[in-house]
């Protein structure tokens, strides 16, 4: 990797933030690393997924861990003013005829900030809220000379996707963005109820300083390698889209490139590595329906073993729409169907899951989604056991 120890130990801290986030956050890793790797990049990211998914919490906490930063936080509203995110103005200075604003501890002074329902932004705020995502800089009030802002990246959250002209233009500058849900493995949420009816145990808390990563995001990430290997993977992969008529601009791709970049910097090395590709799964769709799509090309080009996971997701996915779909059904018809069929297809997926993830584990790949499908795969099961037999799924979830 280049550059000093320093650097090293930048990566390592950043690294340990993710897995003390991941620990706290259940079935977050993901969404924690890419974070990150949008922070390292000096990307602005989003969060999307309905209320009480943490979105704000786990935002809250990434940020916290910047040891020297100004932070800032806001939750948006139809009727938000410019100053109330950029700077009130000085009242004091009012009074004896003098015009200026205090900037202060709002957005134009910040390193890091968490905008939450960033959809929600004023028309009156709009502009101004597009130059400080953009260019980092804000124009006052009075006129004058613009402000440049210290912000490295933001983290945004919306319950929802944008609605009208104003919002999509916010939602085309943030370059990262990632879905979540609630719960969906059992032993998950079993362990989240746990946590909630017990005392907190003191958790790991390792920060980095501003300065390192400030370093980082200036010098340290923009000077890892692209080889003509990668420059080649990502022609074949916007190629490839390109003939599902999925198009990125030509922005995108190329503030992409940083993001590559970053998450090579994360894990120490020096040059951008096909396993890095699979953070475009989180840049490259605009709606929640493309995103899938967008996941199988970013996967097969870079990641075999969580392409054949993504196969057993849909078989899953039938299953529990085949359940839906018998609703209102004696309990002799679903029994019949889940020990014809049910109970065997979800056992096999699960038992090929575990396979998959052992095999791209011992060489090295990434495991999220494998990871991801197999919660899935406990979750659906759980739901069988429980809708169609009657069982109670927490005594037999630990088995495929």
């Amino acid at each position: 990797m280049v550059g000093a120890p320093e650097a090293h130990d930048t990566a390592r801290r950043l690294r340990a933030i993710s897995g003390e986030l991941s620990e706290r956050f259940y079935e977050r890793a993901d969404v924690v690393r890419t974070l990150v790797v949008a922070l390292l990049a000096g990307q602005h990211s989003l969060v999307l997924g309905p209320p009480g998914t943490a979105k704000s919490e786990l935002a809250r906490e990434l940020t916290g861990r910047v040891e020297g930063a100004c932070y800032w936080e806001i939750l948006l509203s139809k009727f938000t003013a410019p100053t109330r995110m950029f700077g009130p103005i000085d009242v004091a200075a009012l009074a004896r005829g003098e015009y200026r604003q205090v900037f202060e501890g709002r957005a134009t002074t910040a390193h890091v900030a968490f905008i939450d329902e960033i959809f929600k932004c004023s028309t009156a705020a709009l502009n101004e809220t597009l130059g400080f995502l953009n260019e980092r800089i804000y124009h006052p009030e009075s006129g004058g000379t613009p402000i440049r802002c210290p912000l490295i990246g933001a983290i945004t959250a919306s319950n929802e996707l944008p609605a009208g002209e104003d919002s999509t233009a916010i939602f085309d500058r943030l370059l990262v963005r990632i879905e979540v849900g609630y719960l969906a493995d059992p032993s998950n949420f079993a362990a989240l109820v746990r946590s909630a009816a017990g005392r907190p145990a003191a958790a790991l808390r390792t920060t980095v300083d501003l300065g390192a990563l400030q370093h980082a995001v200036a010098t340290a990430v923009p000077a890892v390698e692209v080889t003509d290997t990668i420059v080649d993977a990502i022609c074949t992969l916007r190629a490839a889209l390109r003939r599902k008529e999925l198009v990125a601009s030509d922005r995108r791709w190329r503030q992409a490139v940083r993001l590559l970049q970053a998450s090579a910097y994360l894990d120490e090395r020096a040059a951008v590595a096909e396993p890095d590709l699979s953070i475009l799964t989180h840049v490259l769709w605009s709606t929640p329906a493309q995103r899938p799509i967008v996941e199988r090309e970013v996967l097969h080009l870079v990641n075999p073993d969580a392409t054949e996971a993504l196969e057993l997701a849909e078989t899953i996915e039938g299953i529990e729409v085949q359940l839906e779909a018998m609703a209102g059904q004696s309990r002799e018809a679903l029994s019949d169907w889940v020990i014809k069929e049910a109970h065997h297809q979800l056992a096999r997926a699960g038992t090929r899951l575990q396979t998959l993830r052992a095999e791209a584990a011992g060489a090295g790949r990434s495991t999220t989604t494998i990871d991801r499908v197999s919660g899935r795969q406990r979750a659906v099961r759980a739901r069988v056991l429980t809708e169609a037999l009657g069982v109670d799924a927490s005594m037999v979830q630990t088995h495929p």
